[in-house]
């Protein structure tokens, strides 16, 4: 796993500093997806979290350190959903349901995901290398449970198509946040998710 970036707090208290950090990441969605991350300031970030200026900054420096919040946050909520299926045997059933639950963690923060992929190129280098390295150790979990189902003989696909098909499998989730005025209209998220896995495995049909 990537080494997390460190966001400095004048607090020891890791419980308060874990705490106080989720009021601020709760309240800056909210902003954020009001006004747009450039628009928005710490002082609006401080109101909606429920706290003064003073006080927000006792948890982060900047703006930035918010947004990098927001990101790791997201990361570290996909990878608590999934790492349990790394451990399962190579099924088409581990498949399904680690999409599934991939798919449906997208549903419940899709705003948040929409916020991190159009803010990200605001934050500062390093912060963004730490992003994408994230973002691909998400793709690599798939990636691994694609060859697992290989090895047990559930799916026939050549190594060569693994991480293709596994940046596919979290592509096609990512649209559920980006085209959600436009799927919500037509399909549950159930449906959505189900649509999408059977197309998905339908197509890699043509490998095998």
């Amino acid at each position: 796993m990537p080494k997390d970036i460190e966001v400095h707090s004048s607090v020891k208290d890791e419980t308060l500093i874990a705490m106080r950090r989720e009021q601020i990441i709760k309240g800056a969605v909210k902003l954020f997806k009001e006004k747009g991350f450039h628009k928005a300031t710490t002082r609006e970030i401080a109101k909606a979290a429920g706290f003064s200026i003073g006080t927000l900054y006792e948890y982060i420096r900047t703006k930035e350190d918010v947004l990098y919040l927001v990101c790791d946050r997201i990361f570290n909520e996909v990878t608590l959903k999934l790492s349990p299926y790394q451990n399962e045997e190579g099924t088409l059933d581990t498949l399904r349901r680690a999409i599934y639950e991939y798919y449906y963690l997208i549903h419940r923060m899709h705003i948040e995901f929409t916020i991190m992929y159009q803010e990200t190129k605001s934050l500062p280098k390093d912060t963004r290398a730490y992003i994408l390295d994230r973002e691909y150790e998400m793709v690599s979990m798939f990636a691994e449970l694609l060859r697992s189902c290989v090895a047990s003989g559930e799916l026939a696909l050549k190594e060569q198509y693994i991480l293709i098909a596994a940046n596919q499998i979290v592509v096609q989730g990512q649209a559920w946040a980006f085209r959600n005025w436009a799927y919500k209209k037509d399909y549950k998220i159930e449906q959505f998710i189900e649509a999408q896995t059977e197309l998905f495995l339908y197509g890699l049909k043509g490998f095998s």
